[in-house]
């Protein structure tokens, strides 16, 4: 028999998304109730197991009586707020934000980008040739994951996830500022040199690609990488007895790469380097 743990009970808010009434448990912000009722907003800092950061912009919806336009992944469900998500206002945010994003970064790996640019008719390329991008090589300094900054859109993810979010190593941070802030390790240092423990938690919460296991980027590089080929297994990890579970992601009747539930009460998607990247024994056939 499935025990379902009820948890704490919360009062249901009441308000209104496009016109129609809907409800939503106290503490849900306007993107949770947009989910629950249906209604797509697109987002790309948001993570499910973070604290949302207000980064990427992408989200904004209409709230009456706001003057600003408001992040949906942040601002909490009121009672008799009325809300807006497909007001030409909101549109022309998406777009814009859209359009400066996929002119200065490489979007090319990040899901759903390519469907969003072309339903909200963004055109990255009216800055022309000259605008400015990243254009930095990706950075293959271990044997675990790469970093290629040219995909990173400063949404801050990966520093929540290493920080006092989840991992608390703090190997991660922000460096420079304006058009030249990057995402980088201490004194911008080879990650071998930093103070990373390759839990790979970064990997996991990467929005764009930026951050990717380096049997993905292989494979990618090779022209390899099909998703749609890939079948996912859950498990328990053997390593300890905490008993975290793990995804198994296998092409060709090979791991390609190693995540976690987001749901799962273990783990909440994060494991260590044993759980993430300790599979090759797995493939050992000599």
């Amino acid at each position: 028999m499935t025990v379902t743990p009820l948890g704490i009970p919360r009062r249901l808010l009441e308000f209104t998304i496009d016109g129609e009434p809907v409800r939503a448990p106290e503490g849900s912000t306007i993107l949770d109730a947009c989910r629950a009722a249906g209604k797509d907003v697109p987002t790309l800092c948001q993570g499910d197991t973070l604290t949302p950061k207000n980064a990427c912009r992408l989200c904004v919806v209409e709230v009456e009586g706001s003057r600003t336009l408001v992040p949906a992944c942040s601002r909490a469900a009121e009672p008799g707020m009325e809300v807006r998500t497909g007001t030409e206002r909101a549109r022309h945010s998406r777009k814009i934000v859209l359009e400066l994003l996929a002119s200065s970064v490489d979007l090319s790996t990040t899901p759903a980008v390519a469907e969003w640019i072309k339903e909200y008719e963004a055109k990255p390329d009216r800055f022309g040739p000259g605008a400015a991008r990243v254009n930095e090589e990706p950075r293959v300094d271990n044997d675990l994951y790469v970093r290629d900054y040219d995909k990173c859109i400063l949404c801050y993810k990966c520093v929540d996830a290493c920080g006092d979010q989840w991992q608390n190593s703090f190997a991660i941070s922000v460096a420079g500022r304006g058009f030249d802030a990057r995402i980088a390790v201490e004194h911008d240092a080879p990650l071998t040199d930093s103070a990373c423990v390759y839990c790979g938690n970064c990997v996991e919460v990467c929005p764009t690609g930026a951050l990717s296991f380096r049997s993905e980027f292989d494979r990618r590089a090779a022209g390899t990488w099909d998703e749609s080929a890939q079948t996912r297994t859950t498990t328990v990890c053997a390593y300890c007895g905490v008993g975290c579970n793990l995804t198994l992601h296998v092409q060709d009747n090979e791991i390609v790469k190693v995540t976690s539930p987001h749901d799962n009460p273990v783990t909440h998607g994060n494991l260590c380097i044993k759980g993430r990247f300790g599979y090759q024994h797995v493939q050992n056939r000599g």
